[in-house]
């Protein structure tokens, strides 16, 4: 039986711009020191102190009517960039946790290879070629039992040029 399709609203909820809603700024028109959360993240920030947004992005849509407030999921909210602080970065004790687990995800309990993907351990217990009784290709697996130089961000040089409080 076909499920019956969610009809659209007829009307769009329209809420005319006041003084009392944040400011509300076109894309390209944003000033100096206002970002998104994305533009945070690609400058290498978290929001830190930012308690909200301080103000609202307008979708493209929305410029073309001034006098109405943006209410489409495609707006954007402004955070304050001299509030932001540099990302933090995993510890050594952290990183290697998170190598343990994925390890044990991806490590097969009855023939013990170390694939390259995670495992269905819980639906089928085991790798695809011991449960269906074939031998793996060996790029899908990892051969060397040689000791791993690690690559863990936490032993890695801080990028230059960031802050630090």
């Amino acid at each position: 039986m076909p499920r019956t399709r969610r009809k659209r609203p007829d009307k769009v909820a329209r809420v005319p711009r006041s003084d009392a809603t944040l400011p509300e700024f076109d894309r390209g028109a944003v000033p100096e020191g206002l970002v998104t959360r994305r533009a945070l993240r690609e400058m290498g920030l978290s929001p830190g102190d930012n308690v909200g947004p301080v103000a609202i992005l307008r979708c493209r849509l929305c410029a073309t009517r001034p006098n109405w407030s943006c209410r489409h999921p495609t707006r954007g909210f402004l955070l304050r960039v001299d509030l932001a602080r540099p990302k933090r970065t995993p510890t050594l004790a952290q990183e290697l946790a998170l190598d343990r687990a994925i390890a044990a995800r991806s490590t097969c309990p009855k023939c013990a290879r170390r694939y390259v993907y995670c495992l269905p351990l819980r639906t089928v217990g085991s790798c695809d070629p011991c449960a269906q009784g074939y031998e793996p290709s060996p790029d899908t697996y990892f051969t060397s039992t040689a000791p791993v130089a690690h690559r863990l961000a936490a032993c890695m040089p801080a990028p230059t040029g960031v802050i630090t409080r």
